[in-house]
């Protein structure tokens, strides 16, 4: 059936994840009238706040803001609509079977000082590595916030934009251009191997490494984190920097949707989409599950691209070869998400005594690079490993608004798991993966497991279905360097358009990718804007 209005919005956002509020924000700023449909009863997507025991709340996805794009906080105001963050101080904390905590403090300084009681050359060594992977990331930077360039030889606009790349990268020296060959395609075991020499050193830069990827760390591509995560964020920019959000990350979707509201955006829950309805190669708007006809003269979606044109759009609206290239994205997401509520804070062995409450919240529980290796591949061939890689975060520590006095939350993002079963399925296995990240972390809190009052275990498959990530990939596509850069979400079709005229894609499967950076949403809507006012969309949709 139609929908009671008659209105034509100028764009309707399908999905109200952090990326698809952030381009309605931006499209609606810029005078479009926009609608934000989103499939569950909550905005937020991934990123959002949710109670999971009476007054008891956690951020049940998505756990700390490391790369939130400042251009975002500052463009839409988020500041003034609530969003707060306070530094992750220290960044990672490492807890290994000996006892020894391990962290790495935000001032480079004082992480020099704690390495150095590891090791005097690595410590050192550090200084060394940190200066030059900053430096490369810089010449990374520009390419976060702007449209990968087409590669077509054989037209103006393609030349343009090899141009555009090369002038990034004015300055470069020979020395630093296979520097970055080598993170973009090596593997992070090697790079460590070659410039560490103590395990617990090259286990601390393991530890803020390959989250949400394939691949064990000694697989080709594994490096790139290093400058992946060297990429600036928070509002004053910082390179590196990561963050707890006060109120969970929810949070920052709330102040996204204040935003968006404020210039004009409407956002609808509860308001699942069926069909992007595409007549004569252009999208024309979307359809409900309930059969409800919304008219568009644009459609940006923030679902991930096997999600938008394997579900929502008829294969017959799309070119073969397109959509083999979207069915062969590369996706198994490879983690699962345990939220627990907590009657007292976890003890993790080895914390000193006079340690503070932000200085007792972030532990990545992976003792080794060799541990991390065997995980991957057990869990590659479908086996749920019997010891796990979790990294887990008191975030109650950092937010005391989270929980009431006497309660604690910790929330637990647990690495190489596979999204195919060899053996039975998720909803049978469910609760033997809650088991065992309990068990990994006894081995270094041992008053959890009595503590634990709630526990609620996110699976791979659970990601699918609750919040939307086909095959639960956090990313909407694995990071890997067939999948990035211009070749993101496809080749051909980076640049957030798509075959269908009209329909633009704004999540993390597109350029630059994942984590909570409005980047892709961003992009996207500002490439949308540039279609606009060339006066492509002006007329009515039919």
């Amino acid at each position: 059936m139609l929908s009671n209005s008659t209105q034509i919005y100028d764009a309707i956002v399908v999905g109200g994840g952090h990326n698809g509020l952030t381009a309605a924000a931006y499209l609606a700023r810029a005078g479009l009238s926009t609608l934000v449909l989103e499939r569950r009863e909550i905005i937020g997507g991934c990123c959002v706040t949710e109670e999971i025991a009476p007054d008891c709340r956690v951020s049940t996805t998505s756990y700390v803001a490391s790369m939130l794009r400042p251009e975002v906080i500052r463009d839409l105001g988020l500041a003034a609509h609530g969003l707060r963050m306070i530094p992750c101080d220290p960044a990672i904390q490492v807890p290994f079977p000996d006892g020894l905590v391990l962290p790495w403090w935000a001032d480079r300084g004082r992480a020099k000082d704690e390495f150095a009681k590891i090791s005097a050359k690595d410590a050192e060594t550090f200084i060394r590595v940190d200066e030059q992977l900053k430096k490369l990331a810089r010449y990374l930077q520009p390419f976060f916030m702007e449209p990968p360039p087409e590669i077509d030889t054989s037209s103006i606009s393609g030349w343009t934009g090899l141009f555009r790349v090369g002038k990034r990268f004015r300055g470069i020296s020979s020395a630093e251009i296979s520097q970055l060959v080598s993170f973009l395609t090596g593997s992070l075991g090697e790079f460590l191997d070659h410039n560490y020499e103590t395990h617990k050193i090259k286990t601390m830069f393991l530890a803020n490494n390959v989250y949400g990827k394939h691949g064990g760390p000694y697989q080709p591509g594994t490096a790139i984190g290093l400058l992946f995560h060297l990429l600036s964020g928070g509002e004053h920019d910082l390179q590196g920097f990561s963050g707890h959000v006060i109120g969970g990350m929810g949070a920052i979707t709330q102040a996204l949707a204040a935003a968006g509201n404020k210039f004009g955006a409407i956002i609808r829950t509860s308001s699942p989409v069926a069909q992007i309805d595409i007549r004569h190669g252009r999208a024309r708007g979307v359809v409900l599950e309930d059969g409800t006809e919304i008219r568009g003269r644009i459609v940006v979606s923030n679902a991930d691209p096997k999600r938008t044109f394997l579900g929502m759009v008829p294969a017959s609206a799309v070119p073969g070869d397109f959509l083999q290239a979207i069915r062969n994205i590369k996706m198994d997401g490879p983690c699962a998400k345990v939220n627990m509520v907590l009657a007292e804070e976890p003890r993790f062995t080895g914390t000193p005594s006079q340690a503070t409450p932000l200085e007792r919240t972030f532990y990545t529980l992976v003792p080794s690079l060799e541990f991390a290796e065997r995980c991957y591949d057990i869990a590659k061939f479908g086996e749920i490993p019997a010891e796990l890689w979790v990294d887990c975060v008191v975030s109650s520590n950092a937010d005391h608004s989270l929980a009431p006095e006497g309660r604690h939350i910790l929330t637990c993002f647990v690495q190489y798991v596979p999204y195919h079963l060899r053996h039975g399925c998720w909803d049978e296995k469910r609760e033997l993966l809650g088991d065992r990240v309990v068990k990994k972390i006894a081995e270094y809190a041992p008053n959890v497991p009595n503590a634990i009052v709630a526990r609620q275990v996110l699976t791979p498959l659970d990601l699918e279905r609750t919040y939307g990530l086909t095959e639960g990939n956090i990313f909407h596509g694995d990071l890997r360097l067939e999948q990035l850069f211009f070749m993101r979400p496809v080749p051909g079709w980076s640049q957030y358009r798509t075959p269908i005229d009209g329909l633009y894609l704004c999540g993390a499967g597109t350029h630059p990718g994942g984590g909570v950076t409005g980047a892709p949403g961003h992009n996207a809507a500002q490439q949308v804007l540039r279609d606009w006012r060339k006066g492509r969309f002006k007329e009515a949709a039919a």
